[in-house]
C-alpha cells in the first residue's frame, strides 16, 4: 500500500482513485481465496480445541457422545459428525473465520434497514457483528454449544459462509473437513491445557481471524 501511495502521488495520472480501488480489490480477493483454501478450516479446528480445553465439561460430553456411537475399533466417519455439529456451530457464530464476509456490489436500487443503497455500491456483510447480536442470540458472548440442540436456525443469523446464491461453495466440504478432523482429534487423544491457567481466547483482526497466540496445549494417547 506505501509503494501503491506513493506512485499516486509521484504519477496521479497512472495511478488514479479509480485504478487504486481497483488495485485494492483484487489483493483482497486474492488474499481471501488464498487463505479460504487452507487457513479458515485449520483456524477453525484452532479456536474450537481452544474453547474445549477452556470447557472440559463440553469436551468430556463430545467424546462420551463418540465413545458410545464410535468406540475405538474405527475412525470417525461423516455419519458421526452429527455429535459434533453443536461444537463447530458455536465456534463458528464466536469466531468466523472471515469476520468481514466477501464484497458484493448492488446490481440494483434497494432499501436495507430503512436505509437507501444506490446500485453499484459495494457492500460488505459483518459477520462478526451478526454473530454477537444480543437480540438475536441469548448472552451472544458465551461459548454455549448447547443453543443449537434441537434449535431450527434462520439462515440470516448464522453466516460463516455468506448466504443465498452466491454463498461460499465449499462450504459443505468445509465443515465435514473440520468435524472429520476435531472428532478424530477427540477420539484418539486425551487432551489437556499445559497449566492450571485458562487458554488465551485473544485474537487478531485480518482478513480471517487467527488467534493472537497459537494455542498449546498436551495431548495423550487415548
Amino acid at each position: 500500500m506505501e509503494i501503491i501511495c506513493n506512485q499516486h502521488r509521484r504519477r496521479i495520472q497512472d495511478y488514479t482513485d479509480q485504478i487504486i480501488k481497483g488495485i485494492i480489490l483484487v489483493i483482497y480477493y486474492w488474499y481471501v481465496v488464498l487463505t479460504a483454501r487452507t487457513d479458515t478450516s485449520s483456524m477453525t479446528i484452532e479456536w474450537a480445541l481452544s474453547f474445549l480445553l477452556n470447557y472440559p465439561e463440553v469436551l468430556e460430553k463430545a467424546r462420551a457422545k463418540l465413545d458410545a456411537q464410535v468406540g475405538i475399533d474405527r475412525l470417525v466417519d461423516e455419519h458421526d459428525l452429527s455429535n459434533l455439529h453443536n461444537i463447530i456451530s458455536e465456534t463458528l457464530r464466536l469466531y468466523p473465520a472471515a469476520p468481514m464476509l466477501v464484497l458484493h456490489e448492488l446490481s440494483d436500487d434497494c432499501k436495507i434497514g430503512g436505509y437507501n443503497i444506490p446500485r453499484g455500491t459495494i457492500l460488505l456483510v459483518n459477520a462478526w457483528a451478526v454473530h454477537k447480536d444480543p437480540n438475536v442470540w441469548d448472552a451472544p458472548t458465551s461459548f454455549k454449544p448447547e443453543r443449537f440442540e434441537g434449535f431450527w436456525l434462520q439462515p440470516s443469523k448464522l453466516i460463516p459462509f455468506v448466504m443465498g446464491r452466491r454463498s461460499y461453495p465449499g462450504s459443505g466440504l468445509a465443515q465435514r473437513v473440520v468435524g472429520l478432523a476435531l472428532g478424530s482429534l477427540i477420539q484418539s487423544f486425551d487432551w489437556k491445557r499445559i497449566g492450571e491457567e485458562e487458554i488465551d481466547l485473544a485474537k487478531r483482526t485480518e482478513v480471517s481471524m487467527p488467534k493472537a497466540k497459537p494455542l498449546e496445549k498436551t495431548c495423550f494417547r487415548n
